[in-house]
Formats: C-alpha cells, structure tokens, sequence
C-alpha cells in the first residue's frame, strides 16, 4: 500500500537550473504559509519565497510532485505573512488540503525541524555542513554524521471474534476511537514493542502478529508501523493518564474513526473488510 504522496518522485539535489514556478512548503516555526480564501488552501506556487517578500535562507529541495518542482523552506520566527496568506498549523490542514499537499509537508516540516535541530554539531558544538548528495549534516571537527531523527511507533489492531479493541487518547477529537500505538524503545524490535504498549495501555495479552503496512507522520517525527494481532486474554485496564478510555466493538456499532488519510484508518477498515467477508449471512 502506497501511502506517499502519488505523483511525488523524492529526491535530494536539486537540478542546477529550475524553470518555471514551484511549490514551496514554507515554514515559520511549526506553522506553514498557506494561500487562503474560500474557494481553496493551498501552498504557494511561485519560483522563490522572495516573490512574496519572504527572506528563506534555509532551503530543502524535495523533488517532483507531477513533474512540477518542490522546495521546502525556513523563515525567521517573527516572518509576517504576505496578503492573501496565513501561518497555520499542520494540523489544521488535515482534510483541508489535497492528500497529496498534506503528505509533502509533513515531509518538509520534518526535514526543515532537522536542519534547524543540527546546525551545531550535538557532541562537540561546531557548526555542521550540510551534505550534497545525502540529507545529512556532518560536523567538519569531529566526524559526526546528524541525520533527519525518524522515531519508530508500533501500532496495534487488537482483534477478538468480530470485535476491535479501539480507544482514545485525551488528545483526540471528541467521540474518535482508534488504534493502540506506542514509541519503540531502544533494544527493543517492533513486535516487543506492539505486545509491551498493549500490555501497558490496555491490561491485555496478544500474539499472533502480521505486518499491514507504515506510514511517516509528522507529529513530530514519527514512522507509524501498523500490524493485525489476535487477543489472547486480559480484561481492559485504561493506563491512567495515556488511555481516556478503551472498549470491544462490533464491526456494525463502531465510533467515530481516525481521518481517511491516517493509516490508523486504513489498518480498521482492512480488518472490517475481511471480518465482514467472514461473516455467516443472517448472524
């Protein structure tokens, strides 16, 4: 399953000239510059920032998205936005612009938060150079490499008969339900990790893992690896402070789901769509 944007081919340098307009995924602070008005929200379509009044010292080229070029770029914290634009958060957009705009800049916002995280090297504090060919920073004093920092989340689909094991963090919408999820830690693979966070966050036991699929997120920097598991015993025991509330539910009583765009989403509706071919007409 592809969950990148289509049409998008990513890649590192830049060509030496680029013709024409490109999109820029423009960034001050966490929040990105978006055209606003109420017929569309989109991000600017220009040959550079500058062409907005923009000083964006710190670009990114990120590749093509249906052969049209695309940058991503930094600006100074107290950057105002050009008339017809608006500073907003990531998150805000999800839903609001096309799929594939929203998954480009959660790729540019991770590497503009790298490339500003690691301008001074972390083991030695010189200044770091960027790399050409590589999306790196490397500090010319001490050798070391800083890479764009990916953090690993094991994400669980509990299954128990034709029920799903779904609940909510205090963080969501109102009324949404999901999928268990959790940070890898470090020795840990991604299957200790799944049945560790169920553990953790639910009371429960399960085994009987298989891999669906991942997906980069940007909230903050995270790499969601989804898998299907069996219940195998346990009654549900919210973790205090992580867990709002937590429950079975039958494939025809669910709550609210996840955004179609989430691969939380696409895991529920890949188990539904096989629950609901198994099922014995009239039960």
């Amino acid at each position: 399953m592809l969950l990148n944007a289509p049409g998008f081919v990513p890649l590192i340098s830049p060509p030496e000239t680029v013709e024409g307009d490109a999109w820029w995924f423009v960034y001050r602070g966490t929040t990105i510059l978006v055209r606003q008005d109420p017929s569309r929200v989109e991000v600017p379509c220009v040959a550079h920032p500058r062409d907005l009044g923009l000083d964006a010292p710190h670009v990114h080229y990120l590749g093509t998205l249906d052969g049209r070029h695309c940058f991503s770029a930094e600006c100074a914290e107290g950057a105002e936005a050009p008339d017809g634009f608006v500073w907003a958060g990531l998150r805000s957009l999800f839903g609001a612009i096309d799929d594939s705009t929203f998954l480009l800049a959660g790729r540019a916002v991770q590497i503009v938060d790298w490339d500003r995280s690691h301008r001074f090297c972390g083991r030695c504090g010189t200044p770091t150079e960027r790399k050409i060919h590589e999306r790196s920073r490397v500090c010319p004093s001490c050798g070391q490499t800083h890479y764009p920092r990916l953090a690993p989340v094991a994400m669980a689909l509990v299954t128990r008969g034709d029920e799903l094991l779904l609940a909510r963090s205090p963080h969501f919408p109102p009324g949404m339900m999901s999928a268990l999820a959790g940070f890898v830690e470090p020795g840990e693979s991604l299957e200790e990790c799944l049945v560790r966070e169920v553990r953790e966050e639910v009371g429960v036991e399960v085994d009987n893992l298989r891999y669906f699929s991942s997906q980069p997120w940007p909230f903050p920097h995270s790499l969601m690896v989804a898998f299907h598991c069996d219940y195998v015993s346990g009654e549900i025991v919210p973790q205090e402070g992580e867990i709002e509330a937590a429950g079975w539910f039958r494939i025809d009583d669910l709550p609210v789901l996840p955004h179609r765009l989430s691969i939380a989403r696409r895991l529920i509706e890949d188990a539904l769509a096989r629950l609901r071919a198994s099922r014995v007409p009239g039960t």
